[in-house]
């Protein structure tokens, strides 16, 4: 029995072990929470941080593994580090997980290779950002080089802001590193989407449509999702391209990625983030449950060094919504209120938490009180359920 080790034990892992399961893996999961609800699924769990890499290394050489995987952002480079020194199946070099996984590297990596790219600068002092502000023209995003949910990021308007925002990006970066870069307006909405790399070739690629809460506490955390996009078939066969040609100076292999972009007011189609994991807010069974292609079984496989089929690129079948189930006050959780007119169009259910537990005001990826995915005939009907949502949906928490 192959034994896999997976980074991470939170809501979103759940699929992964219950994938490697199926395969008949040993799973092993791990993060310094234990009592984190994936970690009730597993068949071991091991106490480290997902990005203690020289102690996960240690355990590891006394403990064999045939592969790790991660579908956590904090995980990523250590999954690397330990597939590198392991001599694990990787999802590529070390080097170029790296640069991906650094928001300062991976802007100064698409700018030296030509890549459409915001103006952006990395900082480790605070100084020095502060005495910056003629390389910017505002508004701009400060945010953490290597944290992910929208922790730390801050849109900065004013420069009277900018120390404020800097103290908040360094607060969530584990390094302390920052960046800042010029805000891109969008057109119509950003994506955040799955997709996945054979042998260092995109089989598969989606993008969606980010949605945001303007009524939420966390501006910049995503709310709802749907697919198809609104980028327009120009902006996706461009962004195609151009995230096959980064991949491939990249070196990447086998692997799923999260991938982030956007069009700009400027008319120009931007890569905003690619990480070599599968995105939370489970956007690798959307995936599944629109196109039939699975991600995460190819992604478990794969890093065991296991043969991976069915990566193709398949239509959209119908047109789907995932909302981030949400409290706007923190309190106690009532119930969750849906619209009875709403229930055919409602494909899943998949709340986290119950009636009198303490729940948070949306903030982060971290405050969600569950997801809901529906499915729908016709765009229409999901663009109204998206714009209404106040009206049929209503978390109550007193």
């Amino acid at each position: 029995m192959k034994k896999l080790l997976i980074l991470g034990g939170d809501h979103f892992t759940i699929p992964v072990v219950e994938a490697a399961h199926k395969q008949g893996y040993y799973v092993i999961t791990c993060d310094y929470l234990p009592g984190n609800v994936a970690h009730k699924h597993s068949d071991e769990y091991v106490n480290f941080s997902t990005i203690d890499k020289e102690g996960l290394l240690a355990w590891a050489k006394k403990n064999p593994i045939d592969g790790v995987v991660t579908f956590t952002d904090s995980g990523v480079v250590t999954t690397a580090y330990l597939q590198h020194h392991l001599g694990l199946p990787q999802i590529g070099p070390l080097e170029s997980v790296e640069i991906l996984q650094n928001k300062a590297r991976f802007r100064q990596f698409l700018t030296d290779h030509g890549f459409t790219v915001p103006k952006a600068k990395g900082f480790s002092k605070k100084e020095d950002a502060l005495a910056s502000k003629d390389f910017f023209t505002l508004p701009v995003i400060v945010k953490p080089v290597d944290a992910a949910g929208s922790k730390g990021v801050t849109k900065v308007s004013d420069w009277d802001e900018l120390e404020l925002a800097v103290d908040w990006a360094i607060q969530y970066s584990f390094s302390g590193d920052f960046i800042i870069e010029s805000f891109i307006e969008k057109q119509g909405c950003s994506s955040d989407s799955d997709c996945f790399s054979v042998d260092g070739q995109f089989k598969f690629l989606s993008f969606s449509a980010q949605r945001f809460d303007e009524k939420a506490a966390g501006e910049y955390t995503p709310a709802a999702y749907s697919w198809p996009s609104t980028l327009g078939d120009v902006a996706e066969a461009e962004l195609s391209a151009e995230l096959q040609r980064l991949i491939s100076l990249l070196g990447m292999k086998t692997t799923v990625y999260n991938v982030e972009t956007r069009v700009g007011t400027d008319g120009k189609a931007y890569i905003m983030e690619i990480s070599p994991r599968g995105g939370g807010n489970r956007l690798s069974e959307m995936m599944r449950f629109a196109t039939g292609v699975d991600m995460i079984t190819a992604a478990v496989r794969a890093a065991v060094g296991d043969s991976v089929s069915g990566m193709e690129q398949k239509p959209l079948d119908g047109h789907w919504a995932e909302i981030i189930v949400h409290a706007d006050k923190s309190g106690i959780l009532d119930r969750v209120a849906i619209d009875p007119t709403m229930e055919s169009y409602v494909h899943s259910k998949d709340f986290w938490f119950k009636q009198g537990d303490s729940v948070k005001e949306f903030k982060s990826a971290r405050d969600a009180i569950g997801t809901m995915v529906l499915r729908f005939d016709d765009a229409d009907k999901l663009e109204s359920a998206i714009t209404n949502q106040r009206n049929w949906l209503q978390v109550i928490v007193k």
